[in-house]
């Protein structure tokens, strides 16, 4: 399995640009008073923090002073702890609760806006990579607010508070801790880099180890029919044991940089406590008070730590919001009219193909289709037949304006698709289409997602005109039987007359059937072929098909060779004329005859 380079890994993990987190301003916007709550628990805990060493000087100082006295100081150093822990709780409820908001919110507007996208933009990105920016990348942007951020302002705040105290408390103390910091920054720096790296390579490999594993799996009766199970492991193995080696190297790291920065700071802790002792010896300085220094310097300190640690997964967030925001900004190329025209009903089902011509974006110097004009009137049965490639399903795909052609315009009851908005002319179309999609629900949830608000009644019916009733009825739980993802539990027929059923449902002025009887046997061919026949005696119906035993009775065939229309005619006068199609039925015919 290929690996991305160290660079690419690197631009997919994290961003340079920590400002490009703005970019979840628009989604924090609606939530201020969650924001402003979380901001004023915030303070108040850093606040409490970094009076708590006060309130430890004064009970060391007082401890000679009198009961009462003392007894004061604890009480009060016993309400201090009592804010910390309800501003703290506070804080955490809040963010985290910030945080989930934001992330549904963001998940919820990138979904909506990858689902409408038209296939030329999947040509380009693998859905793949939109699931893990939906998943991942929004898992890091949950981790930043639910946590980073506070805690990255929170220990802002003790760092900056502390040394202002402990300049207070003694400058000469302050001076000496912070001729050590730069010691203490050095591994953490230096080493904090090299961290970064070495975690961002662990996750490619983990990501790479879960994409060896999906693949294989998902393809796990090929994998045991070729016997391929030894090359499958071996290959899991080999990226596992690169992800262990990976992450060894990491936690070697992480130890290294623990040993210094620890060994550095309690050095300087205890270098800043034997000046501090000789002071205490000498007067210049109380017990209570140099035991106050030092909590400061260790509270500065872990800010420090807390704060490199932190600028990493900034970094990530950032990325994973410019990836996010790319996917929320980026340009359909089948727009949405800004005035749509709404379709004439009831539908008609009038299709016409003007002087289209058309390219696919991945193929732009080989034409789909040239120059076709094609007229469909109302209730019209039309097969669409030639060899693979010739244009066939293009036709079915501009029909449903998944791409807009490059030249002409397609109308429907003489209105231009480009003029429409999708979801209205969409809900006249029905589709079957060459590779059925079966989702893991029930049969029921299956064929009703052609009319969701259908009764089962109405499914049902539409199952016995698919020729499908009788073995959806066959089934443990009949038609509420879970078939499985991808439909599993189904064979390629059943799953085809599935899908003939949910376009009936549908109920459409125009059927499209995209190869929709491939998968049947010959006698679920037939019954399928005659329900087809039915359905489309009172709407229009657009055929594309290879066995043109499926295509006999369509009331015009248009022939497609090279992406264009080279004849059109019935069966028996096109077998006459001697062209494409008498030679694509002689094949088909002929030799299936002599097979037999």
């Amino acid at each position: 399995m290929a690996r991305r380079t160290d660079s690419q890994s690197e631009d997919r993990a994290s961003s340079k640009r920590v400002g490009a987190l703005t970019g979840l301003v628009p989604f924090l916007k609606p939530y201020g008073g969650l924001v402003a709550g979380a901001g004023g628990a915030l303070v108040l805990t850093a606040s409490i923090s970094l009076l708590l060493p006060v309130a430890v000087r004064r009970v060391i100082d007082g401890f000679g002073e009198g009961a009462e006295l003392l007894d004061s100081y604890f009480a009060g150093a016993m309400v201090i702890a009592a804010l910390l822990a309800l501003g703290t709780g506070a804080r955490y409820y809040l963010v985290t609760r910030l945080g989930e908001r934001v992330v549904a919110d963001i998940r919820k507007a990138v979904f909506d806006r990858v689902i409408g996208m038209s296939p030329a933009f999947y040509e380009k990105i693998m859905t793949g990579e939109v699931v893990s920016r939906i998943t991942t990348d929004t898992t890091l942007i949950l981790s930043v607010i639910g946590s980073s951020v506070s805690v990255a302002l929170r220990n802002l705040l003790i760092l900056l508070g502390g040394i202002i105290l402990m300049l207070f408390t003694s400058a000469k103390l302050t001076g000496l801790v912070l001729l050590i910091v730069p010691l203490v920054l050095v591994p953490i720096i230096t080493q904090g880099r090299r961290l970064r790296r070495l975690s961002r390579e662990n996750q490619d490999w983990i990501a790479a180890s879960s994409g060896s594993a999906s693949e294989a799996l998902g393809a796990v009766q090929t994998v045991q029919s070729y016997t391929h199970e030894r090359e499958s492991r071996a290959e899991f193995a080999r990226v596992t044991e690169e992800a262990l080696s990976s992450a060894k190297a990491r936690i070697r790291t992480r130890a290294a940089m623990t040993v210094a920065v620890i060994f550095l700071v309690f050095a300087g802790v205890v270098g800043v406590l034997w000046i501090g002792a000789r002071d205490v010896r000498a007067g210049a300085m109380s017990p209570g008070e140099l035991v106050q220094f030092v909590i400061y310097a260790i509270m500065a300190a872990g800010s420090v730590a807390a704060l490199s640690e932190i600028w990493g997964e900034l970094q990530r967030a950032a990325g994973a919001t410019e990836r996010l925001v790319e996917l929320l900004n980026v340009t359909d190329s089948v727009s949405e009219p800004a005035t749509p025209v709404a379709l004439p009903r009831p539908v008609r089902g009038e299709i016409v193909f003007d002087d289209v011509t058309f390219h696919y974006p991945a193929r732009p110097e080989q034409s789909a289709l040239e120059d076709m004009n094609l007229h469909v009137k109302p209730g019209e049965t039309v097969a669409l037949v030639g060899p693979s490639g010739a244009g066939k399903t293009t036709v079915i795909q501009l029909l449903l304006r998944f791409y807009d052609p490059d030249r002409g315009r397609i109308t429907l009851d003489g209105v231009a698709l480009g003029d429409m908005a999708r979801s209205e002319f969409r809900k006249a179309l029905a589709l079957v289409p060459q590779d059925p999609v079966i989702f893991a629900a029930t049969a029921r949830e299956n064929i009703r997602f052609g009319r969701p608000d259908a009764t089962d009644a109405e499914v049902e019916t539409a199952a016995r005109t698919a020729a499908a009733h009788d073995f959806l009825s066959a089934l443990p739980e009949g038609y509420d039987t879970y078939v499985g993802e991808r439909g599993v539990m189904l064979s390629g027929g059943q799953k085809q007359r599935i899908a003939i059923a949910r376009a009936i449902l549908r109920d459409a002025a125009v059927l499209l059937l995209d190869e929709a009887t491939s998968a049947l046997d010959a006698e679920s061919e037939r019954a399928v072929q005659k329900a087809v026949e039915a359905v489309s005696q009172d709407r229009t119906t657009l055929i594309v098909a290879h066995r043109l035993a499926t295509v006999k009775k369509a009331d015009r065939i248009v022939v497609f060779d090279r992406g264009r229309i080279v004849a059109t005619g019935t069966h028996d006068a096109l077998v006459a004329e001697g062209g494409l199609y008498a030679r694509l039925a002689r094949l088909q015919f002929t030799e299936g005859l002599a097979a037999e």
